[in-house]
């Protein structure tokens, strides 16, 4: 008989590896297990702000090694549907580096004469001149794309709007709504899945969310599992119509059964 293929894990950065500036406990010990049994994994997140060398940097700053490679954000796979979409376009783009930076390496000029999309990242200092010309431009025929639809996003200060929010405010004037290509879109799920070169049915996704995470492993094929260290309760589950396949404490609980997460 032979051996099943491993596993491949699909993770969520923050509230799975990272809280804020912090490392989950046994985070790295998750990573290394996985190494050691060389099972290949991505980690994910829908914040358009931060290139994957940043978000390496970052991630490294915790005690975590994560290879840019490994690192795959709703920058990246906004920019990856746009070169399907309509290769060598034109942007006007409100959003950070993360994303400007993933729409210059597939050739996107970033302008604000008559572009074919207006795309909507996230960014911690939002410019009601910029969504006042994002509101222009898309009701004078710029198709309308959103990197993800999180409305809301944690700070040391407290909350703060995200994409979602802002993207409604747009969608608001307009009347015109953004396709958001960041989780809980599974387009998200599969554009990792052809990176790796791996089959959902051997892909399990982690996350803290169920709304996103859950979500979009589930609507990919995938099987999931739920951690409560970040923004989930054990009673959160329990609010949704659908469920994880498994619920545990942290990724810290998965270390000694990587090869069989699912295992009794």
């Amino acid at each position: 008989m032979t051996e099943a293929a491993p596993w491949t894990y699909l993770m969520d950065m923050d509230g799975v590896l990272v809280h804020e500036e912090h490392m989950v406990p046994g985070a790295d010990a998750f990573l290394n297990a996985l190494r050691e049994h060389e099972i290949p994994f991505m980690v994910f997140t829908n914040n358009s702000i931060y290139t994957p060398r940043d978000l390496r940097a970052r991630l490294h700053r915790t005690g975590l090694d994560v290879p840019e490679e490994a690192i795959w954000t709703s920058a990246l796979a906004t920019a990856q549907f746009l070169e399907k979409q309509r290769p060598g376009g034109t942007a006007f783009v409100v959003g950070e580096s993360g994303l400007t930076t993933a729409l210059h390496n597939i050739g996107y000029v970033l302008t604000d004469r008559e572009p074919d999309y207006v795309i909507l990242g996230e960014t911690r200092t939002y410019s009601f001149e910029a969504i006042t010309k994002a509101i222009r431009l898309v009701e004078g025929g710029a198709r309308f794309i959103a990197t993800n639809p999180d409305e809301k996003g944690p700070s040391r200060e407290g909350t703060l709007p995200a994409t979602g929010a802002v993207a409604a405010l747009i969608e608001r004037v307009t009347g015109r709504a953004p396709y958001y290509v960041g989780k809980p879109n599974p387009l998200m799920m599969r554009s990792a899945l052809r990176r790796l070169g791996v089959h959902s049915e051997n892909t399990l996704m982690i996350g803290d969310r169920m709304d996103t995470d859950v979500r979009s492993g589930l609507e990919s094929g995938l099987q999931t599992i739920l951690v409560l260290s970040g923004i989930s309760d054990p009673h959160t589950a329990d609010l949704f119509p659908y469920r994880p396949t498994k619920v545990v404490g942290s990724i810290a609980d998965l270390t000694d059964h990587v090869l069989d997460p699912f295992g009794a």
